[in-house]
């Protein structure tokens, strides 16, 4: 249960920002000693990893902030995201931290399922990210481009912080981003249809 929360936690960020959870991560393991990712995901703490993985957040922080490179950025990220989703969803599950406060490990003998779980997080967090961004650019003509992006970079920022520290904690905030996603596609839906009707209506 633990692993799948601290998993699940990770993954829900990648599809927010890619490179969040990489660097956060890698940077646990570096330099927080409760922190020990297995071997074959130890990598991620290494001197270019980080270095390559915090130049590219600094990108994608900078280039979600602005109108239409928002949404260009994130077609770019379709495939980004989730293979983030399933590095840090194995990563996280596996660590030897997790391991050890959760010993019947579900994940540990069949090393890809992690990775798919946390593909199909991370794409699908990704996928409403994408189809809410436009709408709001759209209603707001830009102008919640940098709000709704910087509340998107703390969002990820504390999933990340949760499910590595306090993993009960990122199973509660990942339903209330379920609730929170699920809100924001019904307003989409209801927009779409008052549109259509405003369309169709006569005069």
């Amino acid at each position: 249960m633990i692993e799948f929360l601290v998993g699940s936690g990770l993954a829900a960020a990648a599809g927010l920002n890619a490179w969040m959870p990489l660097f956060l991560l890698g940077l646990a393991d570096r330099f927080v000693p409760a922190v020990e990712l297995p071997t074959a995901w130890a990598w991620l703490s290494s001197d270019v990893a980080l270095w390559i993985t915090g130049a590219l957040l600094v990108v994608e922080i900078v280039a979600d902030k602005v109108p239409a490179v928002d949404s260009i950025n994130d077609v770019l990220q379709t495939v980004v995201r989730p293979a983030s989703g399933g590095i840090v969803f194995g990563a996280g599950a596996t660590s030897e931290t997790v391991r050890a406060t959760d010993p019947a490990s579900l994940f540990v003998d069949n090393a890809w399922v992690p990775i798919v779980v946390g593909v199909v997080i991370a794409l699908a967090v990704h996928a409403v990210k994408a189809s809410v961004r436009p709408v709001a650019n759209l209603a707001t003509a830009g102008v919640a481009a940098p709000v709704v992006s910087t509340i998107e970079d703390v969002t990820a920022f504390v999933l990340v912080a949760a499910a590595i520290f306090v993993p009960v904690l990122a199973g509660v905030l990942l339903i209330a981003l379920v609730v929170a996603a699920i809100a924001l596609l019904r307003r989409r839906r209801r927009l779409r249809t008052l549109r259509a009707g405003a369309q169709s209506s006569p005069g």
